[in-house]
């Protein structure tokens, strides 16, 4: 008996077939910029491999949209995230006696 394994794109939803050469893979890891620093997220995206595409966590793309869509909405909470504490240190130094 075959074993048919599909894959679907993350973003769109269409299935991947074999003969098909344009897809992509994505993930988020964190890496730390020097050993003191916070640890920052990561988003990584490369050539479809199918080897990777069964590993957790590693999403699927069909294609560049795809990608830059699944980008833009991992960027969006980070973007807001920075913004909220950028306006509350401003906040912050309004408040600060002497300022």
């Amino acid at each position: 008996m075959a074993w048919t394994e599909t894959y679907r794109c993350d973003v769109c939803g269409r299935a991947k077939h074999e003969d098909e050469l344009d897809w992509w893979l994505h993930w988020v890891e964190t890496i730390s910029p020097t050993p003191n620093d916070p640890d920052q997220p990561v988003f990584r995206v490369t050539p479809w491999n199918v080897l990777l595409a069964h590993t957790p966590n590693v999403g699927h793309l069909c294609g560049a949209r795809c990608a830059q869509t699944e980008l833009d909405r991992w960027m969006a909470p980070l973007h807001e995230s920075l913004r909220a504490e950028a306006a509350a240190a401003v906040e912050e130094d309004d408040q600060a006696p002497g300022a």
